[in-house]
């Protein structure tokens, strides 16, 4: 079982609002150079019933640099840290902080909506939704029954017996 959970981990913590397993593995088997890329980090979190938020860590990019694009289910974010004025003054003896471009790409379940998004102290935070369709909520149908105890169909109610 550990292995299981050691090679779905990576997988699971690209979708989001997901409850098939399916869709995880075939994933894995799909897109395997993108499933264990670590750059920029970032954090998924349940914060509520139906609402989720992607937190990543986007250290010396701009509002500029960002490009966020939800298409066919997949949220896609991107950056590209453009060439910034070098200084003339400056040696730089140690370069730390990453500056390269990236794209990581989301999987959303069906009916996860992307809410908004901010920046903020380095850290660029998604907010998401699920928003199931009333039609589509799960609902319980009453059973009724007669005087003499017996259960009635539900197309006998409606047809007035």
């Amino acid at each position: 079982m550990a292995n299981l959970l050691t090679l779905t981990t990576p997988l699971m913590r690209q979708t989001v609002g997901f409850d098939r397993l399916n869709d995880m593995f075939e994933r894995l088997m799909v897109d395997t150079n993108e499933g264990f890329d670590n750059y920029p980090p970032y954090n998924i979190d349940r914060i509520g019933e139906d609402k989720y938020r992607i937190t990543m860590a986007v250290a010396g990019f701009t509002l500029d640099d960002l490009n966020i694009v939800l298409q066919d289910g997949a949220l896609t974010v991107s950056g590209t840290n453009k060439e910034r004025a070098a200084e003339t003054d400056v040696q730089i003896l140690h370069r730390g902080i990453a500056a390269r471009a990236f794209q990581k790409t989301f999987r959303l379940a069906d009916f996860i909506q992307v809410s908004g998004a901010d920046i903020k102290d380095g850290l660029l935070t998604i907010h998401l939704v699920r928003e199931v369709p009333e039609e589509k909520k799960p609902r319980t149908i009453p059973i009724q029954t007669d005087d003499a105890g017996r259960q009635q169909t539900i197309d006998n109610k409606k047809s007035g017996s």
